[in-house]
């Protein structure tokens, strides 16, 4: 097993997502789902993928609202047993503090981490300013909502490939770093602007790396794994 990646299951259809966790199961650490699933077949949806072998679902639904709706979503996912879940930083220090005492609420012994959504992936400095109106570049707003998410106790945060060296530097060694946007070497970034291969990755600091098509549509996962340089 690859104890740092996280596969991401892109589907909506419940049967192709139990096959690819038993087809995938002894080979990654996780299996991130997101709205595609969930809107489809509710939070029961993580029982069943936990029943097919997933020992560990990263929930990435990205919650951002008020503090106390927040709060109410990331209670019902931590009571599903869901080991990861994220939410946007952008959503301020008073929604992310909510966030983490609902799931130590609902989980006391063993609450699910939390991650904060930095900037994402598919963002570059030209549509955080001429599009968002934010004034810093990509990677000062980056290091800017780690720091909030970090101070609001968070476990970590989800950042781009080219940003784990330089919130290493800043945060430390403790907090969880996530890495999506993965692509094979050489590989198509799709509709990704900020893009980083799962060996740069890692070796910059990240704790895990997501990876989707690469790996879920592979017919031989041990092969493409080594294709993705692991």
């Amino acid at each position: 097993m690859h104890t740092h990646i996280i596969a991401a299951i892109d589907t909506p259809e419940l049967g192709e997502a139990k096959e690819t966790v038993r087809r995938l199961s002894p080979h990654v650490f996780a299996f991130k789902i997101g709205h595609a699933l969930v809107l489809g077949h509710g939070l029961n949806v993580i029982d069943d993928l936990q029943a097919a072998g997933a020992q560990r679902i990263f929930l990435d639904m990205k919650f951002h609202d008020i503090p106390n709706s927040v709060a109410l979503g990331v209670y019902e996912a931590a009571r599903h047993g869901v080991w990861m879940m994220t939410l946007h930083a952008s959503g301020g220090l008073a929604m992310m503090a909510a966030a983490v005492e609902a799931v130590r609420d609902a989980n006391p012994e063993i609450p699910p981490c939390l991650v904060g959504v930095t900037v994402l992936t598919s963002v570059d400095d030209d549509t955080l300013r001429d599009q968002l109106g934010v004034m810093r570049t990509t990677n000062e707003q980056v290091q800017h909502l780690a720091k909030l998410a970090i101070d609001a106790e968070l476990d970590g945060v989800v950042c781009s490939g080219q940003d784990v060296k330089m919130l290493r530097e800043e945060l430390g060694h403790e907090p969880i770093l996530v890495t999506p946007g993965i692509r094979a070497p050489g590989g198509d970034v799709n509709d990704q602007k900020r893009t980083s291969t799962a060996a740069e990755s890692l070796s910059a600091g990240a704790n895990y790396v997501v990876v989707g098509r690469a790996l879920t549509a592979a017919p031989d996962p041990e092969l493409a794994l080594i294709s993705l340089g692991l």
